[in-house]
């Protein structure tokens, strides 16, 4: 059994995990962002001037892509440094780490399915479906996840 400050240690560790995660996908996003910028900047006038024209409109589509990945890592970056972690609750809320067992749920940022330290930890946002229907629930009820009922161990 966790004590207390353990909880919310493990809780800032994986608050810190995420915000790593998130910042990779940021330095990635704008990376692609940037080289399809330069494929589309270095694509040659050829002698068949459509291919010139549709290289250069993939070019822009691509670094517009990434540019809307990139502001979807923002939102996240910006989700996750707001959620408090320095607390424990007792109810599935931003900022809480729902246990259940043979899968855990921290609602932060929707990041997905990640393995931490061993552990298969599901990311989601505190406004997803699934934080919905948790933030209705309590240590010791259940709910369907996966096709399959999935009970709460523990809430903090």
């Amino acid at each position: 059994m966790m004590t207390a400050s353990e909880k919310i240690q493990f809780k800032n560790s994986l608050r810190q995990w995420g915000l790593s995660l998130i910042e990779q996908r940021i330095a990635t996003a704008r990376e692609a962002a940037d080289n399809a910028q330069q494929a589309a900047n270095q694509e040659e006038k050829s002698s068949a001037g459509d291919k010139y024209e549709t290289g250069r409109a993939m070019g822009h589509l691509q670094k517009d892509m990434y540019a809307g990945q990139l502001a979807a890592h923002l939102k996240d970056l910006a989700a996750l440094k707001a959620v408090d972690t320095d607390m424990l609750y007792s109810k599935p809320v931003a900022g809480s780490f729902v246990n259940c067992g043979n899968c855990a749920f921290f609602i932060a940022a929707g990041l997905g399915k990640q393995l931490v330290a061993g552990q298969t930890i599901f990311f989601i946002s505190p406004y997803a479906p699934l934080a919905r229907i948790l933030e209705q629930k309590k240590t010791g009820d259940s709910f369907p996840f996966n096709n399959a009922t999935t009970v709460i161990a523990d809430i903090y």
